[in-house]
């Protein structure tokens, strides 16, 4: 694929518990972060509950509608984690165990320890492509352009260094954030012309605070670094022009 291609993913956030607010999800902003820097664009995220009717409804779209989908959540052993039968359905594959993740876990846990709870984690799409898992031994598994890995964070994100090879990004996305003592109404206008004068540069204001006094970072991204520059001057000296205090932060 060339790297001036537009490379797109969708992440699916599958879980009752981030509905509930119990469990904070971080997931988002790693895969998001990951992808950016391998030159694939998150296009849409979506949070939705252990049913499913809805996780196959939700993966059967968005598998056609974006080069890449992630989902994170229900591949654990308990009777809620129903991800991996459920992607099943969406490319009509029989749900069955993976004989090389039996292999996996088998040797993973000592003697007696791999029970049927644990076995369920088995149970996968058949043909399904494993993602080692170098924390925890339970692997997360591919079909097609959906990658399904767990929701525990840390090894969520230790799982993402085996995936590199297996996605083919566009140019990395680069960023550049301006952080300014100010507030949105003062420099909305300013900063509308600046977008409208860069079309193909992402330009967004992100009100803060920091040590009691209200900020507002303006981040701009793209793939080619010299419009970044050139909206960065253009932002410079509408913020100069203002006397517009530049924070570090």
């Amino acid at each position: 694929m060339k790297k001036n291609i537009k490379v797109n993913a969708a992440i699916l956030i599958i879980g009752n518990e981030i509905l509930s607010g119990r469990t904070q999800d971080t997931n988002t902003s790693t895969l998001a972060t990951w992808l950016n820097s391998i030159g694939v664009k998150v296009g849409e995220v979506r949070v939705i509950p252990d049913v499913e009717k809805t996780i196959v409804d939700t993966v059967t779209l968005l598998k056609k509608n974006y080069n890449y989908v992630f989902t994170t959540g229900g591949i654990g052993p308990t009777h809620d984690d129903i991800t991996a039968k459920s992607v099943s359905k969406a490319f009509s594959l029989n749900y069955e165990i993976h004989k090389e993740a039996f292999k996996i876990l088998e040797a993973y846990y000592k003697p007696g320890e791999f029970n049927e709870g644990r076995q369920k984690m088995t149970w996968m799409p058949s043909n399904a492509n494993l993602i080692l898992n170098p924390t925890s031994g339970a692997p997360g598994f591919s079909v097609e352009n959906v990658f399904c890995l767990p929701g525990v964070p840390s090894i969520l994100k230790s799982m993402l260094g085996g995936l590199k090879h297996k996605i083919i990004g566009g140019q990395p996305i680069k960023s550049l954030t301006i952080s300014l003592r100010t507030v949105e109404s003062e420099i909305a206008n300013s900063l509308t012309k600046v977008q409208d004068e860069n079309n193909e540069v992402e330009i967004g204001s992100y009100p803060f605070f920091h040590a009691g006094k209200l900020g507002v970072s303006i981040v701009i991204r793209s793939e080619d670094q010299l419009k970044i520059d050139k909206c960065n001057s253009q932002i410079l000296k509408f913020v100069n022009e203002k006397k517009i205090e530049i924070v570090e932060r």
